[in-house]
């Protein structure tokens, strides 16, 4: 119902449908109304129903599916090694050395087994804990929704001595099940290709795809994870993927590139009430924390009660460790809390129980109550067993946890003074808000520079766009604690602006008072700079901004191109050159004149709203997190303390630039 009909009660339903015949709707809706989809017609109607969408997160949802099933076969224990290859035309193929997808006849649907599983949603050996004690693929929907969503889909299963083979297309067989040789092995292999009449793109990310592998092999110590990309539009790529270490390596891997105030991560691994808990710990000297929680390989970024569980049991252990060290309890007045536990941590909590409960069908969130007073209990059990062995490790972490908390105190004194600052209700003087009230209409552009800020003022759309002018460079929050980063005079305008708090346990995405933020810089060097600051604090502040896709970059041009009375605008130098050459005409030529903009401030209102700010026409890129390990490791290396590893990223990478903004 439209806003303006909402709250009043006096209007009815009648009103608004003069020209309706109820009688008539009536009679059209009968039992011709009603559509029974047979098989796996239900996926093709509504495949965002069961692989999120149809476009690249769906797609690479296809293979995750297809992969899960040989990851089960490995947590089962019959499966040591998984090969995936993307080919020419993205052809994928999976293949697995496990035992093989039965194909005996089965008792029910009187096929074979193969078949049922290929094309009947839920059909699986997950449903009992028989054939698998646990499982990532619980819904029994994985490699059938696959099939659906494929124009080509073919299995081959090595069993029994024998090789099976069956080809689909779009779900349905093209013929049954039939035996085409015998083997001395075992396993199952998958190809198939998506439907591009359904998917929206054919593409596979095959950075993307790995670091799901990569994180599989760490879950999954032991495990050979071979991917190859050999498309022939693309550089061939292949890598391998093998942890002995399983997640002891997942947590160095994540350190790699910060000061560890232990070398060797602390690892144990338990098993209470049926569930298996597996859980890593390294803390750096960092400000931030990075915690991976799984279960049965799941990544849940919405945690659960597993997660809670880890906490409580942590933070009950280092409490309990402090009263036993008198010396360093007396430098605090208060309990440690969560937060100053978990600064500088990094930890992974691995899950693997026989009936996970799920919050949704995405699989984000654990909901089994029972999860966390098991993990609770193995985490102090565990910790502290450590501790007795380990006592100059506690000393160190205590140390740590104790500057933290008084830079939380710090930092809460900031955030009081800053609130009653602000009681009056008042925004930042810098803003400049829209008229708009619904949050996902609304935008708001950071600009640097009071000059960029007014022309953006005069050229924007005072209803749905506000701005926010900045001068000069912000803090590096990547160098700083969190008591500086709430109190830092550039942030705080945009803190108070965006009015959704800051901080991993403090921030409330639906707080947001903008649904796109966009960050709008020179196309410069400085520029980049600014880009790069602003997106560290999101990433570390306000990381879900980025989950959620509210962060862009602005793209302004860097070029002004008459030809005569006509004009283009070039966002880099290959677009430039293009213009001239569909023009038949140089730089040097008499009609031609270029205007290269030095900064947003070049541009007049009427410039800026036609090629950055008008939605007609803009070019803005959204900031999306594929790989959230990977970033937080570019964001250590280029903005963190540490000086060698930026070195030799710069060594490395100087090579491939060739044009610096002086």
């Amino acid at each position: 119902m439209s806003e303006e009909f909402k709250d009043d009660p006096t209007l009815k339903p009648a009103e608004h449908h003069d020209n309706v015949n109820i009688k008539d709707g009536v009679d059209k809706y009968n039992g011709n109304s009603i559509q029974v989809l047979k098989g796996l017609e239900a996926v093709r109607v509504r495949p965002g129903m069961y692989i999120g969408s149809t476009g690249i997160t769906g797609l690479h949802h296809l293979v995750y599916e297809v992969i899960d099933n040989s990851i089960d076969e490995a947590m089962a224990g019959y499966c040591s090694e998984i090969s995936i290859i993307i080919g020419a035309g993205n052809f994928v193929t999976v293949e697995d050395n496990g035992r093989g997808i039965p194909t005996d006849i089965h008792p029910i649907e009187k096929i074979s087994t193969l078949e049922v599983v290929l094309s009947k949603l839920h059909a699986g050996g997950k449903f009992d804990n028989e054939a698998y004690k646990v499982s990532g693929g619980l819904h029994g929907v994985g490699v059938s929704v696959v099939n659906a969503l494929s124009d080509f889909f073919e299995v081959k299963v090595y069993r029994n001595g024998k090789i099976f083979m069956q080809q689909y297309e779009k779900g349905l067989p093209k013929a049954p099940v039939k035996e085409i040789g015998e083997t001395d092995r075992t396993g199952t292999v998958v190809r198939f290709h998506p439907d591009t009449t359904i998917m929206e793109t054919e593409d596979f990310n095959f950075s993307v795809l790995c670091a799901r592998f990569r994180e599989l092999a760490f879950l999954n110590k032991g495990i050979v994870i071979n991917a190859t990309d050999d498309r022939p539009e693309i550089e061939p790529s292949v890598k391998r993927f093998h942890f002995e270490g399983g997640i002891k390596d997942f947590v160095k891997y994540v350190n790699k590139e910060k000061r560890v105030l232990n070398e060797d991560p602390i690892y144990f691994e338990d098993v209470k009430n049926k569930a298996t808990v597996e859980i890593a710990i390294q803390y750096n000297d960092r400000y931030d924390e990075n915690i991976f929680a799984f279960v049965n390989n799941i990544n849940t970024r919405e945690g659960g009660t597993h997660l809670s569980g880890f906490q409580a049991g942590l933070t009950s252990v280092f409490n309990k460790q402090l009263k036993k060290h008198p010396k360093l309890s007396k430098k605090l007045t208060e309990s440690l809390s969560k937060d100053d536990i978990r600064e500088g941590l990094t930890a992974v909590v691995s899950v693997k129980i026989p009936d996970p409960q799920f919050e949704g069908q995405t699989k984000m969130k654990l909901g089994n109550q029972y999860v966390m007073g098991v993990v609770n209990s193995i985490v102090q059990d565990q910790l502290n067993y450590y501790f007795e062995l380990n006592p100059n490790v506690i000393d160190v972490f205590l140390d740590k946890m104790i500057n933290a908390a008084k830079g939380r105190i710090a930092a809460r004194k900031a955030k009081e003074n800053e609130r009653k600052k602000n009681e009056s209700g008042g925004l930042p003087g810098k803003l400049s808000d829209c008229s708009e009230k619904d949050p996902a209409l609304r935008e708001i552009f950071i600009v640097e520079g009071d000059s960029a800020g007014g022309s953006a003022k005069q050229g924007r759309d005072r209803r749905t766009q506000a701005i926010l002018a900045l001068w000069g460079k912000m803090l590096n929050v990547e160098k700083s604690r969190d008591e500086k980063v709430v109190s830092n005079e550039k942030l705080q305008p945009i803190i108070a602006s965006i009015g959704a708090g800051i901080g991993q346990i403090n921030f409330n995405v639906e707080k947001a008072r903008y649904h796109k933020i966009i960050i709008m810089a020179d196309a410069d060097v400085d520029g980049s700079h600014i880009r790069t600051l602003l997106l560290t604090f999101f990433f570390r502040y306000m990381r879900p901004l980025i989950d959620s896709g509210y962060i862009y970059f602005a793209m302004p041009p860097l070029y002004k191109i008459n030809v005569g009375k006509k004009e283009w605008y070039a966002y880099d130098d290959k677009e430039k050159e293009n213009i001239l050459l569909d023009n038949g005409v140089t730089e040097d030529s008499n009609n031609v004149h270029i205007q290269r903009y030095k900064g947003l401030g070049e541009m007049n209102p009427e410039q800026l709203w036609t090629t950055t700010m008008n939605p007609e026409t803009r070019m803005i890129t959204q900031i999306t997190l594929d790989d959230a390990v990977e970033a937080d490791e570019v964001f250590t290396m280029l903005m963190g303390e540490n000086v060698e590893p930026r070195r030799n990223f710069i060594d490395a990478n100087a090579v491939y630039v060739t044009n610096i903004d002086a």
